[in-house]
């Protein structure tokens, strides 16, 4: 069977989290036999054999965002002949699966990450374009072969969102980690290099600057964490003008107040976050909307005990007074995930990160009872048999 996997991020040009589960889960599907994996990717050339790239067009350039992603959509859609199967990542890709469906007669498989209706903030960043980018995601989804949601909670809000889906096309596969990728590295060097004390406790944050991740409400917490705690934010890409300017000014006020908060803005290879977070006494993900997080896979991998939102799929992940603390949270339901009551939201995370900071031994306890359970559970291999069921069960 040949599969063609479409997405906008894909190796070397990742941002976010589904751009990670794409890679991991090619290279976990093209260990089989039984598979042709091509992928149609966004961005620059890459020298990788079955891999097929795709640049803006050119008379698009001065386009809306949205605009330029349909007309890399087109391409893609038109390289995808022969294939057998279609399977798209994220609304970026999504309409190049459904075109492509439709023109080789092939099923269209969906992997939800996130939903546009779940993220109203976007018109922040796209104006109109997230009119047209919702609409985008609900034509492929209504007409998609099968929904793959990546967390229980990810099932719900696809249901949640769009109702007129049949409930028994939308299936649960769990993201994935690679623990050998993603294992402890005690490497004090590489963590002084980036202006962080080995020797002195540290919480990490990794994450685009998005309304979703909670950066800010996290900063707000940092004031109630003992002065002697650094706080090591590897957060870049910001989605607006106006959300950078607020993290900058929480960064700035922090550093007015304490010593060791350190904010890298470039994303990092893998072995620096490595070791960054075998370094760290806790991990956090305040994100307000998650719908599994594969962030949070990745510090439990690296043995750190995670301090997380009771959110979405992160519960589904993180074990609550074994790998980690869930921080409790009432949220708005008009899809932007709000705290009702920001304050205590704050006060909340602060405690629950300072019961963790407080006692070290906890903590390691903590990582690395999370290790082991990213090992037992959530394999790429494992993840990518679950995947190829699906497919042999839309292909007739």
């Amino acid at each position: 069977m040949r599969v063609d996997v479409l997405s906008k991020e894909y190796p070397p040009e990742i941002y976010g989290g589904a751009g990670v589960h794409v890679a991991e889960l090619v290279r976990a599907l093209r260990r089989r036999s039984d598979l042709e994996t091509r992928v149609h990717a966004f961005g620059a050339p890459r020298d990788e054999a079955l891999t097929s790239s795709y640049a803006d067009h050119a008379e698009l350039a001065s386009a809306n965002g949205a605009l330029k992603t349909l007309g890399v959509d087109l391409s893609i859609a038109d390289g995808c002949a022969g294939t057998d199967l279609v399977h798209s990542h994220t609304w970026y890709a999504n309409f190049a699966g459904h075109l492509a469906s439709l023109l080789y007669g092939v099923p269209h498989v969906i992997s939800a990450h996130s939903l546009e209706p779940m993220r109203p903030w976007k018109a922040e960043q796209l104006g109109g374009g997230y009119a047209v980018s919702s609409w985008v995601e609900k034509t492929s989804y209504l007409a998609a072969s099968t929904v793959i949601a990546v967390s229980s909670a990810m099932r719900d809000d696809v249901l949640r969102s769009y109702p007129d889906i049949d409930p028994g096309k939308v299936q649960v596969v769990h993201n994935g980690i690679d623990t050998d990728d993603w294992a402890p590295v005690h490497d004090p060097d590489r963590v002084r290099s980036h202006g962080v004390d080995p020797d002195r406790p540290s919480v990490v944050f990794v994450g685009r600057i998005t309304r979703q991740k909670g950066l800010p409400l996290f900063l707000r917490a940092v004031a109630q964490l003992p002065p002697d705690v650094q706080i090591v934010l590897c957060a870049g890409a910001p989605d607006t003008p106006e959300i950078e300017a607020e993290v900058v000014a929480l960064v700035d006020g922090l550093k007015q107040t304490r010593q060791g908060v350190v904010w890298i803005r470039e994303m990092l290879p893998r072995p620096d976050v490595v070791a960054l977070l075998t370094n760290a006494t806790a991990f956090v993900c305040p994100s307000i909307y998650e719908p599994l997080g594969i962030v949070n896979l990745e510090a439990m991998a690296c043995e750190t005990a995670v301090v997380a939102t009771a959110t979405g799929g992160i519960p589904e992940v993180v074990v609550h007074g074994e790998t980690g603390l869930l921080v409790p949270i009432e949220q708005a339901t008009d899809g932007t995930g709000t705290p009702l009551d920001p304050d205590q939201y704050v006060a909340d995370f602060a405690a629950a990160l300072n019961e963790v900071v407080s006692d070290p031994e906890r903590a390691a306890a903590l990582g690395k009872a999370g290790r082991q359970r990213a090992i037992d559970a959530f394999s790429w291999g494992a993840i990518a048999e679950r995947t190829v069921e699906v497919y042999r069960s839309v292909s007739g």
